[in-house]
């Protein structure tokens, strides 16, 4: 009937347009009309949603939802200017079994697994994650039901099914609070300052941009951990007297240049400090109760009795003055 009333609309040129001519055109009307439609609705409709949901992830989800069925709907009509009705539209039992099994459940496990990581919220678009299978970081570019995309800190782009995402251990840099607390082991030896090695260590991080000096006790879950550089003895080790610095920094995009620049620091103000860089080494010694070492020669190794000796050192052995 749609067709029908689509080639009504030509009835009144003086000439007989084709019927594939008709539907052609009204098909492009149609996708034109959609397109414009389902722009508008995101810009009516998006900054409403995006106040309702306060997620960007929710947000990107719920404006795609809006487009798709405003294309839906766009199919639909097109599908009645060709004159086809759903019901036309079949497969038997045997291939749509085959295509559920072999195309669709993947897909559909995807969107699943999609809607879970929405649900969950282990991250968030814009946060700073690290996947620990592939030591890769970057920040989470969008977040679909069938996949997440990832920009890494080289460069790249990483997309992920949500499934496989689902069964990796995600390391979240940015989720609630974005200050990170790293850590930097120094051995020094046994003869330094000790602490004249605490403090300028602490003070070498102190001097960092983007560490943080000192504050309020900074809450970790029911602990609570000092906001300023601390060092503490770790351990007595065989070289020397293992020192490990605890620091918080206020982002956490920079990790190793954070750590380069406190390790820099430190390598200065060793210059005129009594404290010394601890590195394995060993010393051996031997006296007389080191007790003696038995060495046994074979009959190879043993030297040619037959064999005149230059005793005068003139190059005459002892047989020539005999």
């Amino acid at each position: 009937m749609t067709a029908d009333v689509v080639q009504s609309l030509f009835a009144w040129l003086p000439f007989a347009v084709p019927l594939w001519v008709v539907r052609l055109f009204s098909t492009v009307v149609v996708i034109a009309l959609a397109w414009v439609v389902a722009r508008l609705a995101v810009q009516l409709f998006g900054r409403r949603i995006a106040q309702w949901f306060r997620r960007p992830s929710l947000t990107r989800t719920v404006l795609r939802g809006l487009r798709v069925t405003v294309y839906l709907f766009a199919l639909l009509i097109i599908m009645g200017v060709w004159g086809l009705r759903i019901s036309d539209i079949g497969l038997s039992v045997a291939v749509f079994s085959a295509v559920v099994g072999v195309v669709v459940a993947p897909i559909v496990g995807s969107f699943i697994s999609g809607v879970f990581l929405l649900a969950d919220q282990p991250y968030e678009i814009g946060d700073m994650i690290e996947l620990a299978d592939r030591n890769e970081r970057g920040f989470v570019e969008d977040i679909t039901l069938r996949h997440t995309k990832i920009f890494t800190l080289d460069n790249t782009f990483l997309v992920i099914p949500n499934g496989s995402m689902r069964e990796r251990d995600v390391v979240n840099y940015s989720a609630e609070d974005q200050r990170m607390r790293l850590s930097l082991d120094v051995l020094v030896t046994y003869e330094s300052d000790i602490d004249e090695a605490r403090k300028l260590i602490a003070r070498a991080a102190r001097q960092v941009d983007n560490v943080i000096e000192g504050g309020p006790d900074i809450r970790v879950g029911a602990a609570r951990y000092p906001a300023a550089p601390t060092v503490y003895i770790n351990n007595y080790a065989d070289h020397g007297v293992l020192l490990t610095l605890r620091y918080w920094i206020t982002e956490p995009y920079k990790l190793l240049t954070a750590r380069s620049k406190v390790q820099t620091n430190l390598w200065t103000m060793l210059d005129d400090a009594d404290v010394e860089i601890a590195y394995p080494h060993a010393h051996l010694y031997f006296d007389d109760t080191s007790g003696a070492m038995q060495v046994s020669m074979t009959d190879d190794e043993r030297p040619d009795e037959s064999r005149s000796i230059d005793t005068a050192g003139d190059g005459h052995s002892a047989d020539d003055f005999e």
